[in-house]
């Protein structure tokens, strides 16, 4: 009788043990990230830019600068950066790694929050990330002729995130993105050229090289498709699985050229209640209007489309595109007719930038 309940309360601590919820699985620093980012998503939505301290219109490296501040008054609380041409001096947009990692030092000292994509060349034929013929995805997975390349290219990756550290030699936590927007045809890893079961590979063996072999402990993995699905069986399609992702979210840029906010709500909604489902946070991970092309599209488009209901109220950030250039931008500059749209919406109650999140813990 002893034995047996000696028995059953070892299987009930085995039971518990795999049964754990899931942010409990996160080491210490992405831990702290992951639950800050619940906090937050309670109090508002997060801004983010690409690029936003790096450069902007008629600037370029200048400290302290940035164009979300320069017309709204305070900086993004999301930055993105971007890990394409890892490997070289400079990424595949102009900007020195060596800056990015002191960027990314600089946003986590100020209590901003960092998500870093990665449009990868092709590790088989060093093509850029756009090339899509010559593609062989099962050559790069273990076994495969061009897995020691593409696990050079995981090298370069992992020894650029380990020098992301704070004053106190702590490793600074991120969101990783990498292989974004797979249900689109554009990138080397999507659908045109890698199935849904290569691409679940190729994924986890990414995920699994840096964090296991590797032993990297500050990155959550976001899972970011394009707007290429309308259920959540469609978005699902190329998922990796819920102990490989930490965030999901849905690059959009689409929906809103086509003037079908109803689409990009609809979109929103099934990233927010999948999130729900699988305790993940969801984000708006990509969006924007090139060049403001849409008339006062901060507040007749992007905030209609958060404020459409409660799930959508609920993501945890929403990120537009770079400003590289007057033919290539995503946030107004201080002389833009559409400068006062942004500060319209930037003053928004829903709407989060880097002071306001500072507090939240």
């Amino acid at each position: 009788m002893v034995r047996k309940f000696l028995f059953l309360i070892l299987a009930t601590m085995l039971l518990s043990c795999g049964t754990k919820s899931r942010k409990n699985t996160h080491p210490n620093v992405t831990q702290q990230l992951f639950e800050r980012l619940q906090a937050i998503s309670e109090a508002g939505i997060m801004f983010g830019h690409q690029d936003d301290l790096a450069y902007g219109i008629d600037w370029n490296g200048d400290k302290g600068e940035s164009d979300v501040k320069r017309t709204a008054g305070d900086y993004p609380a999301i930055f993105g950066w971007e890990l394409g041409d890892i490997g070289n001096e400079t990424n595949l947009d102009g900007v020195p790694f060596d800056s990015i990692k002191v960027y990314i030092q600089r946003v986590h000292a100020k209590g901003g929050i960092n998500t870093i994509s990665w449009h990868a060349r092709n590790p088989a034929n060093n093509l850029d990330a756009w090339k899509t013929h010559d593609v062989d995805i099962e050559s790069l997975l273990p076994g495969g002729a061009n897995n020691p390349l593409f696990n050079k290219k995981l090298d370069l990756v992992a020894e650029f995130m380990h020098k992301l550290k704070d004053e106190n030699q702590t490793l600074i936590p991120v969101i990783f993105r990498p292989w974004h927007e797979m249900d689109g045809g554009w990138f080397w890893w999507g659908s045109k050229t890698c199935s849904p079961q290569q691409f679940i590979k190729l994924f986890r063996y990414s995920v699994d090289y840096l964090k296991n072999e590797k032993n990297l402990y500050n990155l959550l993995i976001a899972y970011s498709p394009d707007r290429n699905f309308d259920t959540a069986q469609e978005y699902l399609e190329r998922y990796p699985g819920d102990e490989y992702v930490d965030l999901l979210g849905v690059d959009n840029y689409g929906d809103f050229t086509a003037n079908r906010l109803d689409n990009v709500v609809k979109k929103l909604t099934i990233v927010v209640d999948l999130a729900n489902e699988k305790n993940k946070i969801a984000a708006f991970t990509e969006t924007g209007s090139n060049c403001l092309s849409i008339e006062n599209w901060y507040t007749s488009n992007l905030l209609q489309v958060l404020k459409a209901n409660n799930k959508t109220r609920s993501i945890a950030y929403v990120l537009v595109w770079r400003n590289r250039d007057r033919e290539h931008f995503y946030v107004p500059y201080p002389e833009h007719p559409q400068a006062d749209d942004f500060k319209f919406f930037a003053n928004d109650n829903l709407i989060l930038l880097l002071n306001d999140i500072q507090n939240i813990k």
